[in-house]
């Protein structure tokens, strides 16, 4: 099976931003744009992540998502905020395949069966924040990598997976932004673990990177920085990986 390069872009407000950890946020510029160019170059998926809209209990990021799904034509995946049915039924219709939960399944882990069931697991991405706790454990971070649930990331993983997860989603806190590279180790101990994909997100800087990523497990590869700040684009990056036995198809 081919890996899918996916580009993330996290929002604030109307804006595209960028942070390191997820903290000491950068504005980057207009989504829309970015989304656009991004599309136009080859990316296989976009993932749009609100990161205010969890912790202010609200979500602004769906007139976002309209505007990109008349330009682009690809999977686009919403998370942030996505607190009920509802929200994923608004997410749909604004032109989401995919919904990304995080703090509302934490919470309320019968959401992703709900979700799963009334959309396909297809439709439901769980999205981890993990951070390392000590050799090979990791826990799961809730409202952008602020607050603790004690739970697991392995674990939590395979009980996301059991309760209808289809995808996913996982991101290393202490790598995001450092562009040093994927926790490789994490990817491993959770993709060992689940037989759904896993999206590794966080640390990208390299394509040598990305391959890194593959080769320990990842479905796809969800970037930021690398694409954002130019320092590769999409078809630099997918050619890098192809030459080094990647299976990386094209769009």
């Amino acid at each position: 099976m081919s890996m899918r390069l996916i580009s993330r872009l996290d929002i604030k407000g109307p804006n595209l931003i960028k942070g390191i950890g997820l903290e000491g946020l950068r504005v980057i510029g207009d989504p829309q744009t970015f989304a656009k160019k991004y599309y136009d170059s080859g990316i296989d998926e976009l993932v749009f992540m609100d990161i205010v809209a969890s912790l202010y209990g609200r979500n602004n990021i769906f007139p976002i998502i309209r505007r990109a799904a008349q330009d682009v034509f690809i999977p686009i995946t919403v998370g942030g905020g996505i607190r009920s049915l509802d929200d994923v039924r608004e997410a749909l219709q604004s032109g989401a395949d995919k919904i990304a939960i995080n703090t509302a399944a934490v919470r309320r882990p019968d959401l992703i069966k709900e979700v799963s069931r009334k959309y396909g697991s297809q439709c439901m991405v769980l999205s981890i924040e993990a951070k390392r706790k000590g050799p090979g454990g990791w826990e799961a971070y809730i409202d952008n990598g602020r607050e603790h649930t004690g739970l697991d990331v392995v674990e939590w993983a395979k009980r996301g997976a059991d309760l209808g997860a289809g995808e996913i989603l996982l991101t290393s806190v202490d790598q995001e932004g450092s562009r040093n590279g994927f926790d490789l180790e994490l990817i491993t101990a959770v993709a060992k673990q689940v037989s759904i994909p896993v999206i590794a997100s966080g640390g990208m800087g390299t394509a040598a990177h990305l391959v890194e990523a593959v080769r320990s497990g990842a479905d796809a590869v969800a970037m930021a920085d690398i694409l954002h700040y130019g320092r590769m684009n999409v078809p630099e990056i997918r050619q890098y990986a192809r030459a080094e036995g990647a299976p990386v198809g094209e769009r």
